[in-house]
């Protein structure tokens, strides 16, 4: 969302510069050849800064806060580069073009209260110049509808830009809340469903073999009581083992593909990367961790690292059959260990989510180098087998 705005904001400013080249060109031979070319140049240097910022997705905030800096000192030099007041235009002057580009980008570089004194504070300075002899000397009422009509579009455009940056964070938490809820529900799920197994495993294996254990008094009762201990072990063995296995196969491209997809619906902008993930394949208990996961950590770089972090995922095979999953940002990072308890979004979302899933997690980060986590499965210290299980369909490229 910032993006967008971004470009519309830097595409409205040359469209205006354009409209106000007329004006520069008339009223160029009363004013300062230096202060003139020093304000145009910086003027134009700002707008390109601020559109190739909006265009690579980086820096969108200290970019566009450049025009609102070089506009408000051009509009308090204005007075000292006029040649001659008594030729002063009464029309607007040529700075009068650009005070709602400058505005708006004050909208997307400040705080709304700061963005909110500056789009009052740039028109009315504006009229009290134009009422200067260097300014025209027009009258108060002419001042005070040319400063009225800029507040008014100027606050519309922030008011919009405002609307859609509250709607983006609300879609974030939205978004965010879904993913706690389904996960919980996942786990829940998936607790009832062992439970019952184990439940039945128990009732028809384990206390029947503990009853007759307890009533064993011959060798042969014994020996009986022996046998069925070691047979209910290999039920409850074979249970994992049978849960394990029976869980159809998600192929590495079918995974990116998937994470790619969801990336792509967030509100800010995430670099995309797969690279040999055609030979790996992972349970779909796994695959559903590791998406998850995935989803936690970028909603997590959203709330706290900043509308200007660079964003990225990467999805890798190792040609065995493994998958590693990364997601990372340049926001400001923090110390894991400072993360309260009660936080369920690291330690339950991420972590936990993907070692139960036989998986392993990392999160890396310090104060100023960003953060990454990094999720593998499986868990190289743990041996897992899964041949033999039907692969789902597998798409040709990840579609972001």
């Amino acid at each position: 969302m910032e993006r967008a705005i971004a470009r519309s904001a830097a595409g409205f400013g040359v469209a205006f510069f354009l409209q106000s080249i007329g004006a520069i060109i008339d009223q160029a031979p009363n004013l300062s050849r230096v202060w003139l070319f020093v304000i145009v140049h910086a003027l134009v240097a700002s707008l390109l800064i601020a559109g190739v910022a909006s265009i690579r997705g980086r820096a969108l905030a200290s970019s566009n806060a450049l025009f609102p800096l070089v506009y408000l000192v051009a509009l308090i030099s204005w007075p000292f580069a006029v040649i001659d007041p008594e030729a002063a235009p009464s029309s607007s002057f040529w700075l009068y073009f650009l005070l709602t580009v400058a505005t708006v980008m004050a909208t997307l570089a400040l705080p709304l209260l700061w963005a909110t004194v500056y789009l009052f504070a740039m028109p009315v300075l504006y009229g009290i110049v134009r009422m200067t002899p260097a300014g025209g000397a027009v009258s108060f009422d002419l001042a005070l509808l040319d400063s009225i009509y800029a507040i008014l579009l100027g606050g519309f455009v922030t008011i919009v830009t405002t609307i859609l940056r509250d709607a983006a964070r609300t879609v974030d938490r939205a978004q965010s809340t879904a993913l706690e809820r389904y996960g919980h529900a996942v786990r829940e799920h998936a607790t009832e469903a062992e439970r019952i197994q184990v439940d039945a495993i128990v009732h028809d294996s384990v206390l029947t073999t503990l009853l007759t254990a307890a009533r064993a008094y011959t060798a042969e009762s014994k020996a009986l009581a022996a046998t069925m201990a070691g047979n209910a072990i290999g039920f409850l063995r074979d249970a994992v083992a049978i849960g394990r296995d029976a869980e159809a196969l998600v192929s590495g491209p079918a995974l990116a593909s998937r994470i790619a997809a969801a990336a792509s619906k967030m509100s800010a902008s995430i670099r995309i990367a797969a690279e040999d993930v055609r030979a790996s394949s992972v349970p779909l208990t796994a695959a559903e961790a590791l998406f998850s996961a995935a989803m936690q950590a970028v909603v997590n770089s959203l709330q706290h690292a900043g509308e200007d972090a660079a964003r990225w995922i990467s999805i890798r095979g190792d040609g065995s059959g493994a998958v590693a999953v990364e997601v990372g940002d340049s926001g400001p990072g923090f110390v894991l260990d400072d993360v309260p308890t009660e936080r369920l979004g690291v330690r339950v979302s991420i972590l936990e989510r993907v070692t139960s899933a036989g998986g392993s997690a990392e999160i890396v980060s310090a104060p100023g180098e960003g953060t990454r986590v990094r999720l593998l499965w499986p868990d190289p210290r743990v041996a897992s087998d899964v041949d033999g299980a039907p692969v789902a369909d597998e798409p040709e490229e990840v579609a972001p």
